[in-house]
């Protein structure tokens, strides 16, 4: 790594000694946005297309083809990114999903969702992509994503976030030494994501097993004959500044605040103000919540005071006595399976009607309480960040993101 870097502060040296340009992205190129299909439109073969979900599942950094096609005639009405054009995520489940990038390198056009924008310019593609990543990129664009039953942004919010713009030999060179941290980045991700892949196998296997109980004397219960419950709030319309931060906001929890470790991050991306808490659901910490819209079945029993978006049920008053814990891995478990078949095409939805009908097995409290203590060891393994293997992988993530955001900053030049 040192080599390489040196090999950059020489051209920097000789070709921007003063510095480097820094300007917005609506002055280097233009947005494009693509135009509306659903999954029931893709075929298995003819005009190459990205639905922005495969931006987290199929592409990284750049892409030379589609895994997935759209008719011809279909096709023809819709928008595409050409050659050396950045598709950008513009509309998604929560903030963090707004401004995932990849540079289309394919000689084909690709079709592109409405969820995406193409970002046409003359940089060097690669480049742009990896600056889309940056914590710089992500902190200027922030401000003008709007948060409501999706997170979204438009073309002017995007068109005002600052690029560094070296010279295109020094860009060249940045993306040389990215690809090559990359490549060895996914290789050792690779490693470690499928032994981890196989714990997660090994912990549903085992968490099916501790979970259907077989004696018979276990008693199957109703969600709604358990637990009261309710659906969180929050006033209309979501993107008015006046429901957020402010003397006295309190955290806001959304679908992206629940963690697959069974409670909410430590710092909820959002804060409702005074004004909105008098209209949305104030729940106190120990109460249980699970995700009913986008990332379906994701549990916590909250461990902070907090406001609950409408996107969470909540479980309070409970009509049995039952282990909370014991509840919260049960919901988990039965929101894996009808998760799969819950309605909706961009974002998917379990309504508070149909929960009510699912039933779990209510052992005694000794075996619920039995049940836990094995589950609590298996998650921990599995999630737990500061553990093992998790911990191994983030590590590494955080290494590679280290380089990229020093890479990718330079001193401005004014003149």
């Amino acid at each position: 790594m040192t080599n390489n870097q040196s090999k950059i502060e020489k051209l920097i040296n000789e070709l921007c000694p003063s510095g480097v340009k820094h300007k917005t992205l609506g002055e280097v190129g233009t947005f494009t946005r693509g135009k509306r299909f659903v999954k029931s439109d893709v075929v298995s073969q003819g005009i190459p297309c990205i639905h922005y979900g495969e931006l987290y599942t199929h592409y990284k950094i750049w892409t030379n083809e589609a895994v997935s096609f759209l008719a011809p005639d279909l096709a023809s009405k819709l928008r595409s990114a050409h050659y050396g054009d950045v598709i950008i995520v513009a509309a998604g489940e929560t903030i963090e999903d707004i401004g995932n990038a990849v540079a289309w390198l394919g000689r084909p056009d690709v079709v592109i969702h409405d969820a995406c924008f193409a970002f046409s310019h003359k940089q060097n593609p690669k480049y742009v992509s990896y600056f889309f990543r940056t914590d710089s990129f992500r902190s200027q664009i922030k401000q003008f994503i709007s948060s409501g039953k999706i997170s979204a942004i438009n073309a002017i919010g995007l068109s005002k976030a600052v690029i560094p713009l070296p010279p295109l030999e020094i860009q060249e060179e940045i993306v040389n030494i990215l690809d090559k941290f990359t490549e060895l980045e996914a290789e050792l991700e690779a490693e470690l994501e499928a032994e981890l892949e196989a714990r997660k196998t090994q912990y549903a296997h085992y968490r099916k097993k501790i979970l259907e109980p077989s004696d018979d004397d276990v008693i199957w219960m109703r969600l709604g004959d358990i637990a009261e419950y309710r659906r969180g709030s929050f006033p209309q319309p979501y993107g008015l500044s006046k429901w957020y931060d402010g003397d006295g906001a309190m955290p806001f929890v959304q679908v992206a605040d629940v963690d697959a470790k069974m409670t909410l991050v430590s710092d909820t991306k959002r804060k409702i103000s005074r004004l909105a808490q008098q209209l949305s659901v104030f729940v106190p910490m120990g109460t249980v919540l699970v995700t009913l819209q986008g990332s379906i079945g994701r549990v916590a029993i909250t461990q902070y005071d907090c406001y609950v978006d409408r996107t969470l049920a909540i479980f309070e008053k409970f009509r049995i006595n039952i282990n909370k814990k014991y509840f919260t891995y049960q919901l988990e478990k039965k929101f894996a399976v009808e998760k799969e078949g819950a309605r909706g095409s961009t974002i998917k939805t379990i309504t508070k009607e149909e929960f009510t009908e699912f039933t779990i097995p209510v052992p005694s409290l000794a075996e619920q309480e039995k049940a836990v203590t094995m589950l609590d060891k298996f998650n921990a393994l599995v999630n737990d960040i500061s553990i093992g293997l998790p911990a191994e992988l983030n590590s590494r993530r955080q290494q590679y993101e280290y380089y990229r955001n020093k890479l990718l900053t330079f001193k401005e030049y004014v003149g």
